[in-house]
C-alpha cells in the first residue's frame, strides 16, 4: 500500500507545481499587457477611441471643457450635411458681409470673392481645408432660418447645439458657426471625438477631410469662372500612414487643437487633442496617441 501513496503524493506535487506555474503565468500576463507606457503629450486635454467599437483607448482631462477653435467647424459641416433634401451642387452667392467678417476678426479665410457663386460642396472644402470662416458664414447664412442674416445665423447655431444634444455631447456648447467664440463656445476631447465619429459616417465629409488640396472652378459675378485652390491645414495627411482626417483648430484661448483619425489594417482610431502648445506639438501629440491607440 506504501507505493501507491508515494505515487499519489508525487502526482499531487506535480499538479501543485504545474498549477503554481500556470497561476504565475496568469498573473504576469495582464501586468505585461499593461506595460505599454501611456504617452506624454503637450496638450492639456486628449482622448482616443477605437472608432469601430467605441472603446476608450486614452484619456487626459477628457471631460474638461475648453475652447475649441476651428474644430467647431466639424459641427458646422455636420449640420449642413444633415439637412433634408440637401443639394450639394446648389449655388450660394458670396456676400460682402462674409468678407467684412474676415477682415474684422482677422480670421482664417477661403479667400472667397464677393459676388461669386460657389456650390455648397465647394463651400465645405473651403470650410474644412483652409478653415475658411467666410465659408462657415456663407453656410450658416444659407442653412439657417429667418428673414435677416443675424436671425439665420442664430438659427444655424441653434441647430449646432441641437445636434450636440442629440449626440450626447453633454459638455459642449456653441455660440459661433466657426469657433470664433463669444464667451460660451466650448467642448471636450471626448465630446469632439464623439462628434467626429458621427460626422465621419457621411461619405461626403470623409472625402472632404481626407483631401490634402483641391482646385475648384467657381462662377464669377459676370458669369465667367475662376479657380480657387485650397490646401488642408491638417499636416497628418501625407505624413502619418493611414491618416484620414479630420480638423485643426487654434485661437487665443484654444491655443492649438486637432481632431484626428487614421485607419490601419481595418482598425480606425479617432481622437482629439485640445490646448496644445504649437502647431507642431499638436501634430506630434496626435501621432503619439494614434500610435498608442493602434497598439492597444
Amino acid at each position: 500500500m506504501k507505493t501507491p501513496i508515494k505515487g499519489i503524493r508525487r502526482a499531487s506535487a506535480v499538479i501543485v507545481t504545474a498549477s503554481a506555474v500556470f497561476a504565475g503565468g496568469a498573473l504576469t500576463t495582464p501586468a505585461h499587457a499593461a506595460a505599454l507606457p501611456k504617452p506624454s503629450i503637450a496638450a492639456k486635454g486628449g482622448y482616443v477611441m477605437n472608432n469601430g467599437t467605441g472603446k476608450t483607448l486614452y484619456t487626459k482631462a477628457a471631460d474638461t471643457r475648453r475652447s475649441t477653435g476651428s474644430t467647431t467647424k466639424i459641427m458646422t459641416a455636420k449640420v449642413v450635411l444633415s439637412q433634408s433634401n440637401l443639394n450639394l451642387d446648389s449655388k450660394v452667392k458670396i456676400e460682402k458681409a462674409y468678407s467684412d467678417y474676415i477682415v474684422r476678426n482677422t480670421a482664417s479665410s477661403a479667400r472667397l470673392i464677393v459676388g461669386d457663386k460657389v456650390t455648397v460642396r465647394q463651400l465645405l472644402y473651403g470650410l474644412m481645408l483652409p478653415s475658411g470662416c467666410d465659408a462657415a458664414y456663407a453656410l450658416a447664412d444659407k442653412f439657417g432660418k429667418g428673414s435677416t442674416r443675424s436671425a439665420r445665423v442664430k438659427s444655424f447655431i441653434g441647430k449646432m447645439n441641437a445636434q450636440a444634444r442629440s449626440l450626447g455631447m453633454t459638455n459642449t456648447h456653441f455660440d459661433s458657426f466657426d469657433g470664433i467664440g463669444n464667451g460660451s463656445n466650448y467642448s471636450t476631447p471626448r465630446d469632439l471625438t464623439k462628434l467626429a465619429s458621427s460626422a465621419m459616417k457621411s461619405s461626403t465629409f470623409r472625402t472632404v477631410v481626407k483631401t490634402k488640396s483641391t482646385k475648384q472652378k467657381v462662377t464669377t459675378k459676370s458669369g465667367g469662372y475662376r479657380y480657387m485652390s485650397w490646401s488642408n491645414t491638417n499636416n497628418l495627411l501625407g505624413s502619418y500612414s493611414g491618416a484620414i482626417g479630420v480638423k485643426t483648430g487654434s485661437g487665443p484661448q484654444a491655443k492649438y487643437c486637432l481632431v484626428f483619425a487614421a485607419t490601419r489594417n481595418g482598425k480606425t482610431v479617432i481622437g482629439t487633442v485640445l490646448t496644445s502648445t504649437s502647431s507642431d506639438a499638436r501634430t506630434k501629440d496626435a501621432k503619439k496617441l494614434m500610435d498608442y491607440g493602434f497598439k492597444k
